[in-house]
């Protein structure tokens, strides 16, 4: 269902600036070039844009959108040759629902929300207008320190996957991207900017401090993405957000996708969004046909562990996820050492170690991944076969988020959530809030409701022997290990810390 969206009551007067048909051009083009660029976008959206926004006081004028049916090709709808054949050569010849009833509005300019439950291809569904109205006017791309493409990510792991959306598409452009985000060092990000990058993906907590560092400017920012917001709102960015939108031209298309709008989110709407449209393909709580739920009920710790360890014993790709960094952490190390290659997702990771074990994940060296939530929005791997709820979540939002990990793009996946008798009524209210239906199984490691859902069982890989580390030796150290002194008697002289030694 698609609709003109109105975040407040009727009474309240609509924003009445103009429509955005197209991305402004830089302030050093000449007046030839804007007028000429302005009659050929005035021409091209006449016969995509309704012709008229909805007046102050009057209700919103529905928005005729392309209705769910057979698959629609790149090229009717309207995407550029170039970014088609880039999308083409990676295997996705049609578009998605939410792809296909989104983007006559976004290659239009209008703002727009775009609701869909995970999985649903929302990073396309935005990365397709933004690189394909920026590359309409690329005279002055890739100016150093003045992007003109934003979008604004949770976290870093989502930053970095929808940059490898839109990398491929804005290269085929000639355009470049980057990510701008926390835990690293900002020089690299820094060289980035001064290269030239068209379009950033930013967390804005890292983009603030650059922004304060003026290593770059907004000024020129065109078109502007808010992924993910209502998790955003959970993790308490909205100011920041805020302030990184104020410092963006009023002028310039806005576009949010997310699988939720609540929690604040609405405010973002009212304030910065003009008119905008509303694609709702599916809600959050949608159910998806091609996943299938089950609760298995253990009767203590010890049930549960050995249960852990046969779910995770299957050839395909499966999550873990738990409640905390070091629970993760200690479940990859457990089943490592019990011959199921295993790496952890969770926020004590350096950047580098996150994406060594997230190339391992997506590569097939390790079939299994333990992770924390903040893996829930950001991995988009293919293939994962089964979610494992180790620890029950407490929001049944965050249940969604999570099995939203399988079931992807038409595929089909389980999801498993591991109940101990206490945490039984909790579940259910959770699941309730879901929508989600199913009936709790009484089950032990070996029961055939697992032996079914595991299937065939990979063959046990001998963990990698640990290496020792070479302690450092004194100089006056022999390599019999005793401490000497300095006129050669055992025990007479300091360490190379210092302290006297010990025999």
């Amino acid at each position: 269902m698609t609709q003109l969206f109105d975040p407040g009551s009727s009474a309240r007067a609509p924003k009445t600036s103009a429509r955005r048909s197209a991305p402004p051009e830089r302030p050093n083009e000449s007046a030839s070039r804007r007028g000429a660029s302005s009659r050929k976008r005035a021409g091209s959206a006449a016969s995509a844009v309704p012709a008229s926004r909805p007046q102050a006081g009057r209700a919103p004028r529905p928005v005729a959108v392309a209705q769910e049916g057979p698959a629609q090709s790149w090229a009717s709808l309207g995407v550029p040759a170039p970014i088609a054949g880039a999308l083409i050569s990676q295997g996705k010849a049609t578009a998605f629902p939410i792809q296909a009833d989104t983007l006559p509005d976004t290659l239009a300019g209008r703002d727009v929300l775009g609701r869909g439950r995970t999985g649903s291809g929302k990073t396309l569904a935005f990365a397709i207008p933004l690189v394909a109205r920026l590359a309409a006017h690329s005279g002055s791309a890739n100016t150093p320190r003045r992007p003109r493409g934003l979008v604004l990510a949770p976290t870093r792991e989502l930053a970095t996957q929808i940059d490898e959306v839109i990398a491929p598409l804005a290269a085929a452009c000639g355009l470049r991207s980057t990510t701008i985000f926390g835990g690293v060092k900002q020089a690299r990000q820094e060289h980035a900017l001064a290269r030239g990058a068209e379009i950033i993906v930013a967390c804005p907590g890292r983009l603030e401090d650059l922004l304060g560092q003026r290593i770059l400017t907004l000024k020129d920012i065109c078109v502007t993405v808010i992924d993910e917001a209502d998790l955003m709102a959970d993790m308490g960015f909205l100011p920041g957000v805020t302030r990184i939108l104020d410092a963006t031209p009023r002028s310039g298309q806005r576009m949010l996708f997310s699988a939720t709008l609540d929690n604040g989110v609405d405010r973002l709407v009212e304030r910065f969004l003009d008119h905008p449209v509303r694609h709702s393909v599916d809600s959050a709580e949608s159910p998806v046909d091609t996943m299938t739920h089950h609760v298995f009920e253990v009767g203590g710790s010890d049930d549960k562990a050995k249960l852990i360890e046969a779910l995770a014993s299957g050839t395909g790709r499966r999550i873990l996820f738990y409640r905390t960094k070091h629970r993760a952490k200690r479940a990859a190390k457990h089943l490592t050492a019990a011959g199921i290659p295993a790496v952890d997702l969770q926020g004590d990771l350096s950047q580098n170690a996150r994406e060594r074990h997230l190339a391992a994940f997506e590569s097939g060296e390790v079939r299994v991944l333990a992770a924390t939530d903040v893996a829930a929005r950001g991995v988009d791997v293919d293939g994962v076969a089964l979610v494992v709820h180790v620890d029950p979540p407490v929001e049944h939002k965050e249940y969604l988020h999570r099995s939203g990990r399988t079931a992807r793009a038409g595929n089909v996946g389980d999801v498993v959530t591991i109940c101990l008798p206490e945490e039984r009524r909790d579940l259910a209210a959770v699941l309730r809030r879901a929508k989600i239906r199913v009936t709790p199984q009484r089950v032990v490691a070996n029961s055939p409701e697992v032996t079914e859902l595991v299937g065939e069982r990979a063959p046990r890989v001998a963990p990698a022997p640990v290496k020792a580390t070479p302690q450092s030796r004194s100089r006056h150290e022999p390599r019999g290990g005793q401490q000497v002194g300095r006129d050669g008697r055992p025990g007479s002289g300091r360490s190379h810390h210092g302290r006297r030694g010990r025999a």
